[in-house]
């Protein structure tokens, strides 16, 4: 049975969902902030110590400003009234990707950064403002800078997941199947399964029953079986 430390998470279908079901986008985004609490509860149930949502990629600058705003503020309130729930849960937070956002919302970060970073119970990292052709490029670039070899080690030291390991699994929702900029060195080896349901509709019985079929996936790693 594989063991499940990581799981990565693209969580599209937020806005399709809104327009199906209540004519607005903006409750499709909301909707799907309930099914990531209850993604990150049924983490803590299936001891997965990692949990990485995709959740503002670099590219989606290009959607309205009106909505743009609407889930930063979504996030803001998720930061203002949830961080003291996920310490006591001792949860920890990461973001990753660059932080080029209003003030308010740098500070809200930070503050939440900081005041679970000793928190070991499960450790979610959000990402905010990423995109992973950015991140090995930015990589790459600190390699030169500080005359390092090029190396898979070296590599690695520099990316925004550095001392997190590589997801084992990485769950697409939406009936999209591709990865949109997400992790593409880190998802080398990771089992990917696409969900045709959207995020709103995602559930813990969904999330349980792809666990189920990681679990007796042969992973064999280049090797021969």
């Amino acid at each position: 049975m594989n063991p499940l430390n990581h799981v990565a998470i693209i969580m599209d279908g937020n806005g399709r969902w809104g327009l199906k079901f209540k004519n607005s986008r903006k409750a499709g985004h909301k909707a799907g902030l309930n099914t990531v609490e209850k993604i990150i509860k049924s983490s803590i149930k299936h001891n997965i110590k990692f949990l990485t949502l995709y959740a503002f990629s670099t590219e989606n600058w290009k959607r309205p400003k009106s909505e743009i705003m609407y889930l930063f503020n979504l996030l803001e309130n998720f930061l203002v009234n949830k961080i003291d729930q996920l310490h006591t849960q001792n949860i920890k937070l990461k973001i990753i990707g660059n932080k080029n956002f209003s003030s308010k919302l740098n500070k809200l970060l930070k503050k939440a950064e900081q005041k679970t970073f000793n928190n070991n119970k499960l450790q979610i990292n959000l990402a905010l403002n990423y995109g992973s052709k950015s991140e090995l490029l930015n990589a790459f670039k600190k390699l030169k800078k500080n005359k390092q070899k090029i190396s898979e080690n070296n590599l690695n030291k520099y990316l925004q997941t550095s001392n997190i390991p590589d997801p084992d699994l990485l769950i697409r929702t939406g009936n999209t199947n591709r990865l949109s900029n997400f992790l593409l060195w880190q998802l080398a080896y990771s089992e990917i399964f696409f969900e045709k349901k959207l995020w709103p509709s995602f559930n813990e019985n969904d999330f349980k029953k792809i666990i189920k079929k990681y679990r007796i996936i042969k992973r064999n790693f280049g090797n021969i079986s």
